[in-house]
């Protein structure tokens, strides 16, 4: 996992000086650009922190071996869901929640009540039916 840690700490060390010069430009008169740019800095180091402890604590991949052969990577790579209808409904149930927010609160109630079962059904599509296991 070394080539993502080092991408993501390089946006660390790239999007923090940025934020400076930026207010440099400003004149430090706008801070949303500012404060975002060094918000964008402080995921990156999150990221970048979460890869390097997550690299520690596994056995190195064949991504991270200059010399490894294609075929050290064949094999099962984990469990990929078929295609799902669930992300669709609960997008639209949220786009309601988000406009409730915006429109009135007996809107988003009403998002509230079509999300809840939209985030159950989608969690457990593979308990039921054709895919189930």
């Amino acid at each position: 996992m070394k080539p993502e840690t080092w991408l993501f700490s390089g946006g660390m060390l790239f999007f923090f000086p940025v934020a400076f010069v930026y207010g440099l430009f400003t004149q430090w008169q706008e801070w949303v650009g500012f404060i975002a740019l060094l918000l964008t800095g402080g995921l990156a180091l999150l990221v970048g922190v979460y890869l390097f402890i997550t690299a520690r604590r596994i056995d190195a991949r064949p991504e991270d071996d200059l010399r490894a052969d294609v075929t050290e990577g064949a094999g099962e790579q984990g469990f990929f869901p078929a295609y799902s209808w669930w992300p669709l409904y609960l997008s639209a149930a949220c786009a309601v929640v988000f406009l409730g927010a915006a429109i009135g609160w007996w809107l988003w109630f009403i998002g509230l009540v079509f999300t809840i079962p939209m985030i159950i059904g989608w969690v457990y599509e593979h308990y039921v039916g054709e895919y189930a296991h």
